[in-house]
């Protein structure tokens, strides 16, 4: 038996008998963006995809990003990088900010009660302007030579990502800015030695988010977890394509 099903699973399964509210992190509705069919084996039949590797640099940079705007979260006084960028911010301090970063145990939640779909996300950071609107951040960290942009097709799911966050926000009553941020940190290789220290060109890079995909997306994908049918693959998803492929291959054994 895979490793990737077990019929006793139940946690995270949706039951199209229950009324109870199913969560739906995130990243499963970006799953369901990108591929129905991956989405519905993950969460109606427990058959998920293959678990990427952990970004243990990645979720360094994190830790330490937040340590430093927490700092400044507890003064009241805006970041260097901020005010670097002209940024009329400073990080937002609310009692609930270490629970919304949390995806694991809660983030922010909301209920969307069309669908009864319990919609959560765990953010990174959370600024607020003059104008007492909240301003999402979410922190990246890469190395390449080029300059870090957000202009690649497979970072589409970035924008959904603040798209998601900002609408969560709204839904729990805030006034959030359109403007979201990346914190965008670049790991330099042209220095002449290691030195057991790695460098970073850190930038942030402004997105103008859009929610207005979300509410048909909710209903898209409830209607999807109801149906009894597998939706079919799609072309452009890298795992249909490659258990299509295997498919191919054994048959003709």
């Amino acid at each position: 038996m895979s490793q990737y099903y077990n019929p006793k699973k139940t946690r995270g399964i949706f039951d199209p008998n229950s009324d109870k509210p199913f969560k739906i992190s995130r990243s499963k509705i970006d799953l369901f963006v990108k591929c129905p069919r991956c989405f519905y084996l993950d969460r109606r039949l427990g058959i998920g995809q293959p678990p990427g590797f952990p970004f243990s640099l990645n979720n360094a940079v994190d830790a330490l990003l937040k340590k430093e705007f927490d700092f400044h979260r507890v003064k009241g006084t805006p970041h260097p990088f901020m005010e670097a960028y002209g940024i009329d911010a400073v990080p937002f301090n609310h009692e609930k900010m270490d629970e919304w970063r949390d995806s694991r145990t809660r983030g922010i939640q909301y209920l969307h009660e069309p669908t009864n779909l319990l919609v959560t996300g765990g953010v990174d950071d959370v600024w607020v302007n003059s104008k007492g609107e909240l301003i999402i951040a979410d922190y990246k960290a890469t190395s390449k030579n080029e300059e870090v942009n957000l202009d690649a097709e497979w970072q589409d799911g970035y924008r959904r990502q603040m798209d998601i966050y900002q609408w969560l926000f709204r839904k729990n009553g805030f006034k959030v800015s359109d403007t979201g941020y990346f914190v965008y940190c670049n790991g330099k290789t042209d220095k002449k030695a290691f030195d057991a220290k790695l460098e970073f060109d850190v930038k942030l890079i402004p997105y103008k988010g859009n929610d207005s995909w979300i509410e048909d997306a909710l209903k898209e994908i409830k209607k999807c977890l109801m149906s009894n049918t597998i939706p079919k693959p799609s072309k452009e998803c890298d795992y249909c394509n490659y258990c299509q492929a295997v498919s191919d291959v054994t048959n003709l054994l």
